[in-house]
């Protein structure tokens, strides 16, 4: 564990990650992954939890015997008291370990993948988001941006500050400085030395005199760590994806009943040309150099694919599932969490072919995957 570090790492118990504690001891529920034999690892889910319960979780399928574990966190790490924490955002997988971007608790977990121990606890006001390059973990953040409300959502305190980015060095977990990006920053990518960051505005929003989302996406050069460009793309802006060649991808919730949520695509090939793809994005995912999304349309859920700028589509009948969270394996084989009342745990499905093969129970809003 690491303390002290810029007062910016949390006080949690050293714990080795390489300790003998080996989660195969974990009992869970076996569901069928003949469709994806052959194949070993695991398929992370982040569980969100309820924001102020401290009920944030982390469960994963293992993909060589079918064994779905919930809340493997804590089953592993039983000294760790406060558990996960609290609001599960964002979990990627870097070399053998798995991040985890815990939002409303403050703080960056950092466990090994091969056994859910926890090795470090980085705290970063407000993270959302995580992306890596070889020598930094790089995490949006909302700065300690807030809003308060009445019983009538009317705004009676607030701050809102611009967002930031923080790096994080890889190999000591030291926090090595920010930058300043634009209103309630979510999703970020990194490309050619590039970082792509995403700019909500979603407390702006509600705030005078503007009342109004941001639309843009800041381009921070690696090597200064300075914001190099700012492109305007469309309001509410989330998740960022790079295909690695060339292709940022970037999706947007829209203004409910006033702007649709959509797709875009930033050509780093081209200067970082804009294009808008497609309306209609309610989940998203990337496997390879092919992003996917579901969206409904005209009431009906679809499918949709983009490769290299040219949109496509996918086979998919959600069987009455509601999608909170996409993950890809292959084009065959996809998981489709359900977040269900968002109070009670969800669940996590899996599509082959289109079609449900299975859904086991998550934890409490399923929504975040990572393969390892």
């Amino acid at each position: 564990m690491f303390f002290g570090v810029l007062c910016l790492s949390a006080c949690r118990k050293d714990v080795n990650p390489e300790t003998p504690i080996k989660d195969s001891s974990l009992t869970g529920t076996s569901v069928d992954v003949s469709a994806i034999s052959g194949k070993t690892g695991k398929l992370f889910v982040l569980n969100e939890g309820q924001m102020g319960s401290n009920s944030a979780s982390l469960d994963f399928l293992r993909l060589d015997d079918g064994l779905y574990v919930t809340g493997a966190f804590k089953k592993m790490n039983p000294d760790v008291g406060a558990g996960l924490g609290d609001v599960g955002n964002d979990i990627a997988v870097k070399g053998n370990e798995a991040w985890i971007v815990v939002n409303n608790s403050g703080l960056v977990e950092v466990i090994s993948a091969t056994n859910e121990r926890e090795s470090a606890a980085i705290t970063i006001p407000s993270p959302r988001f995580i992306a890596f390059d070889d020598t930094y973990a790089y995490v949006t953040s909302y700065a300690g941006a807030y809003i308060n409300y009445d019983g009538n959502w009317n705004v009676t305190d607030s701050s809102n500050p611009k967002g930031k980015v923080y790096r994080i060095a890889i190999q000591n977990r030291e926090v090595k400085g920010s930058v300043e990006v634009g209103y309630q920053p979510e999703g970020i990518a990194v490309y050619g030395g590039k970082l792509y960051v995403a700019n909500s505005g979603g407390f702006s929003s509600s705030l005078a005199p503007d009342y109004a989302y941001d639309k843009t996406v800041s381009v921070i050069d690696a090597a200064t760590f300075k914001v190099t460009k700012t492109l305007t793309l469309t309001d509410n802006l989330q998740r960022v994806y790079s295909d690695g060649n060339g292709n940022i991808y970037v999706t947007s919730f829209g203004i409910y009943g006033k702007v649709p949520s959509s797709i875009w695509r930033i050509n780093a090939g081209d200067g970082d040309k804009v294009s808008k793809i497609a309306d209609n994005v309610s989940v998203s995912a990337i496997s390879g150099d092919t992003v996917y999304w579901i969206g409904s349309e005209d009431g009906t859920w679809k499918g949709n694919t983009c490769r290299n700028g040219v949109k496509g589509s996918f086979s998919i009948n959600l069987d009455g599932v509601n999608p909170y969270g996409l993950a890809v394996l292959d084009k065959d084989v996809i998981f489709v969490s359900d977040a269900g009342d968002y109070v009670n745990p969800g669940t996590v499905n899996m599509f082959v072919g289109g079609s449900k093969k299975w859904s086991v129970t998550a934890g409490i809003c399923p929504g975040h995957f990572a393969i390892y």
